[in-house]
């Protein structure tokens, strides 16, 4: 940059990221390297307050193979691309540079959260400018200079796969991982084991996780009045287990499609508990809406648009009324890997109580058998509307549905009428129950 013209400055955030032992160092190296200015923030509450805000709102839309990727690295990118931006602002540094490449989603994510942190700010994209590329575009090429100008670098050995970090989480991807036929166990966990591997020795572990309005306070019976530690306290569990670990496919922000090895502990651990106590709070309407919603915030946040008004309008909106009614515990015995068991679950605001729906004799019932009987019947309207829309089906030709319907293995043949059957009332034959069936409402609401 200076041989350039350009006066360059760095900053670094510290996410907690688990493939960087030595982040309060960087400054010192960038110095080295010819920054005019170098600092690092701790970023890291700001992270966990993210990330938690995404549990409560379960904004994870990537799901492959049965497992889910908690978004941790676009987690990061939220963060990172707010507070630096706003750091160098305060130090009269307003044009921004950075590694994403042009294939990436990164390159987007940053772009947006800089221009909404500071409307001023100019980008420079090094691997968007073709002199930076001929000059400097592969790993050979950067090592050559540095050892040309005498300074020090670390990782001159070329990996196997690429690797990007923060305290949720941690992504391996490109070269090898590319290939499908490269598996998750080509990987070397940063953040945990290898939970595959019969020679690594992984003892059952009984942990029990306690989530007051949403959010995760305690493990164990230990309080965390700093979510940071909560969060590694997490990590270190679910990571001696493996848990949180998944293969990925998934569509970058371009629409294609690219693969990833994810690893979230802590997210593993923490997730399950709350989605459990989730479902015994709320009602299956809501349940639904909330995964609905959840899954549209999640692709938000994948694509750089955490921040936007229609992520935050979604997102206020589940943290206040779902979430927030969240309190209680889950004790789950962790195994290898993905395999756990819920051993209880306890806590205030259940929609669930076994006298509700036991199949033992209950006094003070909500409701008897004469009282589901007419429930039912009340469903024979709808049940007799889609008998006649099956058997309209099964009169189409045969490549419109006919086939289909009719000569499945389930209805078999549908002779019609069987819709004005099953809206009858047999039971109405007497003048009374008849005037009453037939009754217009004069009065009253509907």
């Amino acid at each position: 940059m200076r041989e350039k013209g350009a006066v360059p400055c760095t900053y670094t955030a510290d996410i907690g990221q688990y493939d960087e032992d030595d982040i309060d160092g960087v400054p010192a190296r960038a110095k080295e390297y010819g920054a005019e200015i170098a600092r690092a923030l701790d970023c890291r509450s700001q992270l966990v307050e993210e990330g938690l805000a995404a549990i409560a709102c379960g904004a994870f839309h990537v799901r492959s193979g049965g497992r889910t990727y908690f978004n941790t690295t676009p987690l990061g990118r939220a963060v990172t691309g707010t507070l630096l931006v706003r750091a160098m602002h305060e130090d009269g540094v307003d044009i921004w540079g950075d590694g994403s490449t042009f294939k990436g989603n990164d390159i987007e994510r940053f772009y947006r959260y800089g221009l909404l942190a500071n409307p001023d700010l100019r980008i420079y994209k090094p691997w968007l400018d073709a002199d930076f590329v001929t000059e400097l575009g592969g790993r050979t090429e950067m090592s050559q200079w540095l050892t040309e100008h005498g300074l020090p670098y670390r990782d001159s050995a070329e990996k196997a796969y690429s690797t990007d970090a923060n305290i949720w989480g941690a992504t391996h991807e490109a070269k090898t991982l590319e290939h499908l036929d490269t598996s998750l166990e080509s990987v070397e966990p940063i953040m945990g084991v290898k939970f595959w591997d019969p020679a690594v020795d992984i003892a059952t572990e009984d942990v029990t996780i306690r989530f007051e309005e949403g959010r995760p306070v305690a493990i164990n019976g230990t309080r965390y009045d700093d979510a940071v530690e909560l969060v590694h306290q997490a990590n270190l569990i679910g990571g001696r287990h493996g848990l949180g670990m998944s293969d990925q496919i998934e569509n970058r922000i371009i629409e294609a499609k690219s693969r990833g090895i994810y690893e979230a502990p802590a997210m593993g651990l923490l997730w399950p508990a709350y989605e459990r106590l989730l479902n015994a709070v709320h009602n299956e309407d809501t349940i639904e809406s909330y995964h609905t919603h959840g899954r549209r915030l999640g692709r938000l946040m994948y694509e750089g648009r955490w921040l936007d008004p229609q992520a935050l309008m979604l997102r206020e909106s589940i943290q206040r009324w779902i979430a927030s009614l969240v309190t209680g515990e889950v004790t789950m015995r962790l195994r290898r890997g993905e395999d756990y068991t819920i051993l209880d679950t306890q806590g205030e605001n259940f929609s669930y109580h076994p006298d509700k729906l036991s199949m033992e004799r209950t006094d003070n019932a909500a409701f008897g058998p004469t009282d589901r009987i007419g429930q039912l019947t009340m469903r024979n309207l709808d049940i007799a509307d889609s008998r006649d829309k099956l058997e309209l089906y099964a009169g189409q030709p045969q490549d419109q549905g006919h086939v289909l319907v009719e000569h499945g293995t389930l209805f078999g043949e549908l002779p019609a009428g069987g819709a004005n059957r099953i809206s009858s009332n047999p039971a109405a034959r007497g003048d009374e129950e008849k005037a009453l069936d037939e009754a217009a409402m004069e009065l009253g609401t509907d």
